[in-house]
């Protein structure tokens, strides 16, 4: 996400952005999750303020169109519908086709700026036409292909309850036409991830049940020059496409280098390449986990700070005295002619929103589906479960705008609440953190029943089903936001004017950790010492 991310999409509103700051995605294939179930995360990071929306399934006359816009609401060209279209709830359509994505730019220069789809419009068509992650890939290409890509590069996260696969996309130049393109199946029993940088490196050229790409993917990069075949070796996407930089290597692999550490310790992943070490190997694509993963291990990887390496955000000076793992931006600084850079982490209070796509081929489509929703920075938010066959999401995620806080507004509460913490971080969190659990173990407790009651009514009355999953998922969403609201009441009320009240509202004097007034001593020589027993018998001394 270079620009506005989504905002004609199905998550955001026009009102407002600023700016984004880039995207995670994790991947999860059948062979490597607890459950047989194909997991896709997806935050969305950037100064905006999210706005969640259901676009009901629809019959269209021959020759309906329909519009492409920018992020200003400007049509910029229209599409022919199909004869029917999908609904969709965020980033999932009711077959469980879900798509997440990254902006890794690569080469500026081959953005059109002079027409096209936008990626933000074309995943919103995709959702719209396609019932399996292939026949995405095939709608996806096949737009660009007839009306132009509009983006910089692309790296889409695409999944249904088979298959995962990254789809890695950038365009031709101002006036040219389609797209340039690869798309790779992640082998089964794997995992994968990407954060804002091309990723594929080498692929098959005869393996369509497991690679596809656009006829034109070599060729053009020698036409450019970006590929030279005599001396650089065998052909690799994200080298031609989106060559790497200290910087784009530190803002990016440290945060795929930290999924993997984390998902498979006994590959003992170095840091070497996300620190920009010369000849260092990129991470692969895809690896095998330690041990499978279930949908909330994958919400855990996606809070991850780095804590425990040499990079924990919460740990040291520029964590201030109570470990906050949050940074102004912007990212970079210069002092004494040097450039330095804060760690970029998964989890950012840049997040707009979030996502924990789920998609489960042994069950209907309508409950197999669930799309967890999550709102602002992702350490400090709750998700919430939305079926693949609901027909209306909770109102508190559909309102408000960047320009005026609002209490009916989830994203402004949960905002409040996050940003708040970061006067006592490490303490706050904490009390955050009892509720977010509590609220999705609830949620993760009563799935089986929820599910169990919603497939046997969809067997007589599917319709009935759709009410129940609806009814279910409205509630908990609006559960969640009063949860939050009274949230931010308590903090403010426990944690007031630097004290912190105990379990009988008793304030207390607390100060600050002893590590951090090392840090300020040390650099205060000799400003806030009292004498030995508080008695000044020599002035001058003192």
């Amino acid at each position: 996400m270079r620009k506005l991310v989504l905002l004609v999409l199905i998550v955001t509103s026009a009102a407002g952005v600023r700016g984004a700051f880039g995207c995670t995605n994790i991947l999860v294939t059948p062979g490597a999750s607890t459950d047989g179930s194909v997991v896709i995360s997806y935050s969305v990071d950037g100064e905006f303020h999210p706005t969640l929306r259901f676009t009901p399934a629809a019959d269209h006359a021959p020759g309906e169109l329909q519009d492409v816009k920018d992020w200003n609401g400007k049509v910029l060209l229209r599409v022919p519908y199909p004869a029917h279209t999908y609904a969709v709830t965020g980033i999932m359509n009711e077959h469980q086709v879900a798509i997440g994505e990254t902006t890794f730019d690569g080469r500026l220069e081959l953005e059109n700026t002079q027409g096209g789809i936008p990626y933000w419009t074309l995943m919103r068509l995709t959702l719209q036409r396609a019932r399996t992650a292939r026949e995405a890939i095939t709608v996806m290409t096949g737009l660009v292909g007839e009306f132009g890509y509009a983006s910089t590069g692309e790296s889409f996260s695409i999944g249904d309850p088979k298959e995962a696969w990254i789809l890695e996309m950038i365009g031709t130049g101002p006036g040219g036409t389609g797209a340039i393109w690869v798309a790779v199946r992640v082998p089964d029993g794997m995992i994968a991830a990407h954060a804002n940088k091309a990723r594929i490196g080498t692929f098959p050229l005869k393996d369509p049940a497991n690679c596809l790409y656009s006829p034109n993917v070599i060729d053009f990069a020698i036409q450019k020059g970006y590929y030279d075949p005599a001396k650089d070796g065998p052909f690799r996407f994200c080298d031609a496409y989106c060559p790497a930089t200290a910087q784009t290597l530190r803002y990016t692999e440290t945060r795929v280098w930290s999924i993997f550490r984390r998902a498979a310790p006994s590959q003992t992943f170095a840091a070497d390449y996300h620190r920009g070490v010369v000849g260092a190997r990129p991470y692969p694509l895809w690896i095998k986990p330690d041990r499978k993963l279930g949908v909330q291990d994958v919400m855990a990887l996606m809070r991850d700070h780095y804590e425990g390496t040499p990079f924990d955000m919460t740990a040291g000076v520029d964590a201030g005295p109570y470990g906050s793992p949050l940074r102004s931006r912007p990212m970079t600084f210069k002092l004494d002619g040097a450039t330095y850079s804060w760690e970029r982490p998964i989890s950012t209070q840049q997040t707009g929103c979030s996502y924990v796509a789920n998609s489960r081929s042994f069950l209907p489509d309508a409950v197999g589906g669930v799309l967890w929703y999550g709102l602002d920075d992702t350490s400090t938010s709750c998700y919430v479960p939305l079926y693949a066959g609901n027909t209306a999401v909770p109102p508190s995620f559909t309102q408000g705008s960047l320009q005026k806080f609002s209490w009916d507004s989830a994203w402004w509460v949960f905002n409040l609440v996050a940003n708040f913490a970061q006067l006592r971080f490490s303490d706050m969190v904490r009390d955050i953190q009892k509720v977010q659990q509590e609220l999705e173990g609830n949620f993760f407790a009563l799935q089986p029943a929820i599910e169990t009651t919603a497939r046997a009514m969809i067997a007589t009355d599917p319709e009935r089903a759709r009410r129940f999953l609806t009814d279910y998922s409205v509630s908990a969403g609006e559960q969640v936001t009063r949860r939050w609201r009274e949230l931010a009441e308590a903090l403010f009320t426990k944690y007031n004017d630097g004290y912190v009240k105990d379990d009988k509202g008793d304030p207390k004097e607390l100060g600050y950790p002893e590590s951090w007034l090392r840090e300020v001593v040390r650099a205060r020589p000799g400003q806030l010492t009292l004498p030995p027993d508080g008695v000044i018998k020599n002035p001058e001394s003192y």
